[in-house]
């Protein structure tokens, strides 16, 4: 229970972004189609579009990864206090934020690329914690 209330703070966080990337790999998981469809209609103007799957299937992979090292991160920091996943997972979270942004920012979606920037903020602070 002292793991849990030591960290806290890093907790919310890591939950807060396991059902960001998890959710959001899930969701490409059953649509598939469905992704892939949006991601190419956004994309049709930019230097990305002819690698449009590939990378869909990168950031899915990235994603997925990011929120199992959380997931399982967050047990071992409340029955351990190893943060050692944990950080890895935010790492990996991190690294997906910012090939987001460069696909939104060669999309010319400024605001799109701008919420993201909020996202990076939350993962920034948590590695922050999870590293002092």
């Amino acid at each position: 229970m002292n793991q849990l209330l030591n960290n806290a703070t890093e907790i919310l966080i890591l939950l807060f972004l396991i059902v960001t990337f998890l959710q959001s790999g899930i969701d490409k998981v059953t649509d598939w189609s469905g992704n892939l469809s949006f991601i190419k209609d956004h994309f049709k103007n930019s230097p990305l579009k002819n690698s449009l799957p590939l990378l869909l299937a990168i950031i899915l992979v990235i994603e997925l990864l990011a929120g199992a090292f959380m997931f399982v991160g967050i047990f071992h920091l409340a029955t351990t206090g190893a943060k050692e996943l944990a950080i890895y997972g935010v790492q990996l979270a991190a690294l997906t934020l910012i090939f987001l942004l460069i696909g939104q920012r060669l999309a010319k979606d400024y605001a799109g690329a701008m919420t993201l920037a909020v996202y990076f903020i939350i993962t920034i602070f948590g590695l922050f914690l999870l590293t002092k």
